[in-house]
């Protein structure tokens, strides 16, 4: 599979990859604060952003893409990055192709088994009727209505709306990422890692956030021994709520 990616930057390669409903495009600034001593990937996942959609969404498949996208660009010594579900597939990764990496940076998520709590999300996004659609500010006035969201939350989503153009030359707004696929398959967003490396890793977490407790690291230690925790005074999007924190904190680790 080719993922969509965009480049920035000269120097050893780093990495960055998205969480689940993202893209890309989430990571612009970041990519661009890195890239003073990397060549800096941003790199849509299948299924997301304007890669490939697929029938199904798994890590397996995930981190198998990765594999891949490092063989097509020929990289190797990287920086790895990856935020959410990009932690997941970044963790997984990991275990399989440690060879290929440097250093390893996963952001607000950790190794157990987690609850699936975007069955709402996914349920208003489904009853949002994009082909009646006729502006985005429709769109975020429905998503209002149907969720129960922070602001932030439905800015987010909306960024995945796009002009999709028919065949009658016509457009219609569509979603960038496969709903359909992620739905059937959100559960496996929640499956624990299970296979470690040793290699040098960053677990940034945000002290809001439930996804890195204190409780945790033991577990995470015993896949990932060469680890260090750092933690910023966020939620789940740290990088969003804490960019400067955040891009300090990573080049502290990987500098």
């Amino acid at each position: 599979m080719k993922l969509n990616f965009k480049e920035y930057g000269e120097g050893k390669p780093l990495v960055i990859l998205h969480g689940l409903f993202g893209s890309l495009d989430n990571w612009f600034s970041l990519a661009k604060a890195f890239s003073d001593k990397h060549h800096v990937y941003l790199v849509d996942q299948r299924n997301h952003g304007q890669s490939p959609h697929t029938d199904s969404h798994t890590y397996e498949e995930m981190a198998e893409d990765l594999f891949e996208f490092f063989q097509q660009n020929d990289l190797k010594d990287a920086v790895l990055i990856g935020h959410s579900m990009g932690g997941k597939t970044a963790l997984k990764f990991a275990g399989k192709h440690s060879d290929l990496l440097k250093k390893l940076v996963i952001v607000d998520m950790g190794v157990k088994t987690f609850p699936v709590h975007h069955d709402l999300i996914i349920r208003a996004m489904q009853a949002l009727d994009l082909n009646t659609i006729s502006s985005r500010s429709e769109a975020e006035e429905q998503l209002h209505f149907l969720l129960d969201e922070e602001e932030s939350t439905i800015q987010f989503l909306l960024k995945n709306i796009y002009r999709e153009k028919q065949e009658d030359g016509s457009t219609n707004y569509a979603w960038r990422f496969n709903l359909d696929v992620l739905s059937d398959d959100i559960e496996e967003m929640g499956l624990p890692i299970l296979t470690g490396s040793d290699v040098d890793t960053l677990f940034l977490y945000g002290t809001q956030s439930k996804y890195v407790l204190e409780d945790d690291k033991p577990e995470i230690l015993s896949l990932f021994p060469n680890t260090t925790f750092k933690s910023l005074n966020t939620g789940h999007w740290m990088h969003a709520q804490d960019p400067e924190g955040f891009v300090k904190t990573v080049k502290l680790f990987v500098d």
